[in-house]
């Protein structure tokens, strides 16, 4: 598996940052407008966090369709790095770690369904592919609130290994598949643009009919963030004709995100995510929670776990609300290796989302 950590180790510093027991049954939604109802805070005054406990479930948009982040298998179970944020946002705020997919509603929401669903109050939060960008966060913008950055990422291209592509300047006249309503979309005209390259771009709505065009020679290559690429190559018919160039377009930092109207909820989501680099930071995993729990004298160790301090109540949740999300997911390195990394099938190398105390960009602020 390629290394790209390199080629953009710089750039994505300043973004600010952030699952196996396996799930039981969901039955897969998809929602392709926006509807739903309108923010609870938006219109009551009142926490999402209150309607989400009062509902009993945590309604989580996901992309569904990647192997290795958000994916439905035959069995209508999801899994992937994606769908362990949701099921850790749902052990702390539900305090639990059995049976969690009890406590979570998956949607799967397409590129142009997902901030409709999110803004109407349709899903509580995202976690799927969705790249943090100024106009997404902005007030006038789609005034939303992201997450720590869980996978940092880049746009590339995944071409017919006959067209003996190395270079973007090899797509001249080319047709490009590309999902309409994603920074991708943006993404690819301003790099053919700058590479004064003219192509033939072929939209679609969502990542299916992308793939199923590259698929057909339809399109004589495919461009999306480049995880997104390595993982839908592993689903076509005769993965080896198809290759990912080296070429990385942009920086596509992803993590979870939610309406920004409502602090208890996001600060909740945050934290969350970042406890979950801080247990790898600690050392704490699935297996040794309980016993670094029970014997443990580090005093920064007891406030993440809960064992003194008050920092869980501050939040709005159990005291120990990290131990019940370790016992559900693992730490960070936990859900990246089972998913994305060596162990699975995609065998994504870490790169850029090493912990910071390796040469990463994964870093939690303090717990304190």
């Amino acid at each position: 598996m390629r290394k790209w950590g390199s080629l953009f180790l710089a750039a994505t510093l300043t973004v600010a940052t952030l699952s196996a027991c396996a799930g039981t049954t969901n039955t897969a939604t998809t929602s392709t407008s926006g509807g739903g109802t309108a923010s609870p805070a938006a219109t009551t005054g009142t926490s999402r966090i209150d309607t989400i406990r009062q509902r009993g479930k945590l309604l989580c948009g996901v992309e569904g369709t990647i192997p290795g982040f958000s994916f439905v298998g035959s069995d209508g179970q999801y899994s992937g790095l994606d769908v362990d944020v949701c099921r850790a946002v749902a052990a702390a705020i539900f305090d639990t770690s059995e049976n969690i997919d009890d406590k979570i509603e998956y949607r799967n929401l397409d590129s142009t369904a997902r901030f409709p669903a999110l803004a109407s109050g349709e899903v509580d939060m995202l976690s799927r592919n969705t790249t943090w960008t100024v106009s997404r966060s902005a007030i006038g913008g789609n005034n939303f609130s992201f997450g720590p950055t869980t996978f940092y990422d880049g746009q590339g291209m995944l071409v017919r290994t006959s067209l003996n592509a190395d270079s973007l300047e090899d797509l001249a006249g080319k047709s490009i598949c590309v999902e309409t309503g994603t920074t991708t979309e943006l993404n690819l005209a301003d790099q053919m643009r700058k590479a004064g390259v003219q192509y033939n771009e072929v939209k679609f709505q969502d990542s299916d009919g992308v793939y199923s065009a590259l698929a057909e020679g339809r399109c004589d290559a495919a461009t999306s963030d480049r995880s997104q690429l390595a993982a839908r190559r592993t689903k076509l018919p005769t993965p080896a004709d198809y290759e990912l160039m080296e070429v990385v377009m942009s920086k596509e930092p992803l993590g979870p995100v939610t309406i920004n109207n409502d602090a208890a909820f996001s600060t909740i989501m945050d934290w969350v995510t970042y406890g979950l680099f801080q247990a790898e930071e600690f050392g704490i995993n699935q297996s040794n929670v309980d016993q670094i729990l029970s014997s443990t004298q580090d005093p920064s160790v007891k406030r993440f776990l809960g064992a003194e301090g008050d920092l869980g109540k501050q939040l709005g949740v159990a005291n120990d609300f990290m131990v019940k999300v370790i016992k559900t997911v693992g730490n960070y390195g936990e859900i990246y290796e089972r998913n994305v990394g060596t162990g699975s099938e995609l065998k994504l190398d870490r790169g850029q989302n090493k912990l910071w105390t390796e040469g990463g960009l994964i870093y939690s602020p303090p717990f304190r």
